[in-house]
């Protein structure tokens, strides 16, 4: 089978297509032929080692020392079951699903074996493959930070970078949630936000963060960009900062200019859980939570899709075709 190996850290160019061989699932595995897959911010991160100075050392020893120790990367996925091991009682042969692989990555192949256990949910019967390999990473997230700080229907909530994957993805799930959100984002990508359901919506470009009048209950770095010390001013009292990139460097600094504030902080990676994807898959079959597709791509232009990520200005999600529909 085909699958995109990253066999260097570096530029998109490290991508290479590579002849492996079909796994074959364990007795509590599935193996899913693969549709569609995304690439998201972490999947370059990991590419090309873009990691904080102060956070290199262990990001190494995690990753891999001198080349990623999970040369096939991609943690976005969805397909149909090929074969089922003889102890899987969840999934059968022939169902259409989507998974989120997380730090083992593996979705950029052909074919995945994955433990029936794992981060899999029945595809939604309303979107397509493409649109179901996108729901995972951006509504995972957001969903995890935003249940992490509580969110309560009537409170504001502004979100910073909500043009992007996760940014999209919590602004359709806070105002599902009751919020009154606003989000953060270029000129360009005003319409978009607003389409996905915020009810106020600044450009950053023409307005700083110091400007705002307003207070509110949380803010949300979906991007992890925000000046931080202006981040805060625009917190109320006991109100929540969430930060999804941040590091433990970085929780420390934020923890060093809130030593007097009553601002709770929220950080840090998580794990997903098969609960949440299958919130994730009653929120999108619901009708409510739809993904951004903002460019599409073909699993031999791979390194074209590294790229314009790279670049930093996409909208929602990139997805790759794996396989023809």
């Amino acid at each position: 089978m085909k699958a995109i190996k990253c066999l260097q850290y570096g530029n998109p160019e490290v991508l290479k297509m590579v002849e492996i061989d079909k796994p074959k699932p364990k007795d509590n595995e599935i193996l899913i032929k693969n549709y569609a897959t995304t690439v998201t911010v972490a999947d370059c991160r990991v590419r090309g080692f873009n990691v904080p100075a102060s956070f290199w050392l262990p990001a190494r020893l995690f990753l891999g020392i001198s080349k990623p120790r999970k040369q096939i990367l991609g943690n976005e996925l969805s397909g149909v079951i090929e074969e089922v091991g003889k102890n899987v009682s969840k999934f059968k042969t022939g169902d259409k699903v989507f998974a989120f692989t997380s730090k083992n990555m593996g979705a950029y192949a052909e074919y995945i074996c994955l433990d029936e256990n794992r981060c899999i949910a029945l595809k939604p019967k309303k979107l397509s493959f493409g649109q179901s390999a996108a729901l995972s990473f951006g509504g995972i997230t957001a969903l995890y930070f935003l249940e992490k700080c509580k969110i309560k229907n009537g409170e504001k909530i502004l979100i910073y970078g909500a043009s992007g994957s996760v940014g999209t993805s919590a602004v359709q799930l806070a105002k599902h949630f009751g919020a009154n959100v606003t989000g953060v984002c270029s000129t360009e990508n005003m319409e978009l936000v607003k389409k996905t359901g915020a009810h106020n919506v600044i450009d950053y470009t023409k307005t700083d963060l110091s400007d705002i009048k307003e207070e509110y209950d949380i803010f949300f770095d979906a991007v992890g960009k925000a000046d931080i010390p202006k981040s805060i001013k625009l917190l109320k009292p006991y109100g929540r900062y969430v930060h999804i990139v941040a590091d433990p460097f970085t929780i420390l600094k934020i923890k060093s200019i809130l030593s007097k504030k009553n601002i709770e902080i929220i950080g840090g990676s998580y794990n997903a859980n098969v609960e949440q994807i299958n919130c994730i898959k009653k929120f999108a079959d619901d009708g409510f939570f739809v993904p951004v597709i903002d460019k599409q791509f073909d699993f031999t232009k791979i390194a074209l899709a590294h790229e314009y990520v790279d670049k930093g200005h996409k909208k929602g999600n990139v997805i790759i075709n794996i396989a023809n529909i």
